[in-house]
């Protein structure tokens, strides 16, 4: 992929925002593996190998095993993710693709049931985040690292 456009550069004050909201998500102490696998998934969803490379990387420094990250995109069809986990992907899946339809109550009922509110509204941050650095990425045509 060819870079098009490079944001921190052309615009440093919208890139520093983009971190401020990955400086919040640092510090509101949501497990690191979750977050890694609701940016994997998000990001297989998008197509965005950027964001793909990236966050598989980091998932497996942080302990994350390569087998639930080989079948995070078939995640329903196994048994090596938590309730809490499964949770979270689905709500991850419907966020993502909210344009699809709306997030229905069973969806956001079943993470709610799994964390406390600070994790939801951690999650949720999370999910907005990679989809908005997805869109970035793919938009800027960001090069692998």
């Amino acid at each position: 992929m060819k870079q098009r456009f490079n944001l921190s550069k052309a615009d440093p004050k919208a890139f520093e925002a983009m971190l401020g909201l990955e400086k919040y998500l640092a510090e509101s102490g949501l497990d690191k593996k979750l977050f890694e696998l609701i940016k994997t998934r998000a990001s297989q969803i998008n197509g965005c190998a950027y964001c793909i490379n990236m966050h598989v990387r980091d998932a497996l420094k942080d302990g994350e095993t390569t087998q639930r990250l080989f079948l995070l995109d078939a995640w329903k069809e196994t048994e090596l993710y938590t309730a809490k986990e499964r949770a979270v992907l689905e709500l991850t899946e419907t966020m993502t693709l909210i344009a699809n339809q709306p997030v229905p109550d069973a969806v956001f009922d079943a993470a709610k049931a799994q964390l406390t509110d600070q994790e939801l509204a951690a999650v949720m941050m999370t999910i907005v985040a990679i989809n908005g650095w997805n869109r970035i990425a793919i938009t800027s045509g960001t090069p692998l690292d």
